[in-house]
């Protein structure tokens, strides 16, 4: 029996049920007992999870850059990521063929299984701890994710535009929980404004926002 001790460890979580982690880490190689019903439940449970973390940390996003974000952050290539982080292959179970075939590799399966682990988390201990899954998970994710501000300026250069400004329009809130809001501004005189509970948080949020409107209405 693989010793999931480790894998454990990195999530950050202890099972009452270990076979429901079990049930997460079998391929659909072994049979009708393997982890694709769990894979169907982990992908709601994530990207409730994920909307509500962007919802949360990014009160003045747009929806459709709050869409965006969250495609960014629940694809496959994201969850295959952050499987290959935790080494969860190694812990894979699947028939001689599969693995003589490289599936402890491959995205796909590598991100079924992820799904398959969250839904399991969140069947033994509830949303709050699957909750902290993945926020311990996901932070680079997010982090290299919502470069708004790279984006937004490489597409303004590519239109011949001049770079964007950022204004800090206010800060709300106690001091544990400062709200900022920032402007961003374009050459032209457009702008549009969002919160976050950061400065840079804010930048993103509000770059995020005018990229959804430029994306939306493209500048003649």
């Amino acid at each position: 029996m693989v010793q999931l001790q480790h894998l454990t460890e990195a999530l950050g979580y202890t099972f009452q049920n270990e076979q429901l982690l079990r049930l997460a880490l079998r391929h659909p190689s072994l049979g009708a007992q393997n982890n694709q019903r769990l894979e169907f439940l982990g992908d709601a449970v994530l990207q409730l999870l994920i909307s509500h973390k962007l919802y949360q940390e990014y009160p003045n996003l747009h929806e459709g850059a709050m869409t965006r974000l969250r495609q960014r952050l629940v694809c496959e290539q994201a969850l295959a990521d952050i499987a290959q982080k935790i080494d969860l292959g190694a812990y894979m179970a699947m028939d001689h063929g599969s693995e003589m075939s490289g599936v402890r590799t491959q995205s796909g399966p590598l991100s079924d299984a992820m799904e398959a682990v969250l839904a399991a988390v969140y069947l033994d201990g509830g949303f709050e701890r699957a909750r902290e899954v993945v926020s311990r998970l996901w932070p680079a994710q997010l982090e290299a994710t919502e470069d708004a501000k790279s984006r937004l300026q490489e597409v303004l250069q590519s239109q011949g535009e001049q770079i964007p400004s950022y204004e800090l329009v206010r800060e709300d809130g106690p001091d544990h929980d400062r709200v900022f809001t920032v402007r961003v501004v374009l050459a032209d005189g457009r702008f549009k404004e969002a919160s976050g509970h950061s400065k840079k948080r804010a930048e993103q949020a509000a770059a995020a926002a005018m990229l959804s409107s430029l994306e939306e209405k493209p500048a003649r």
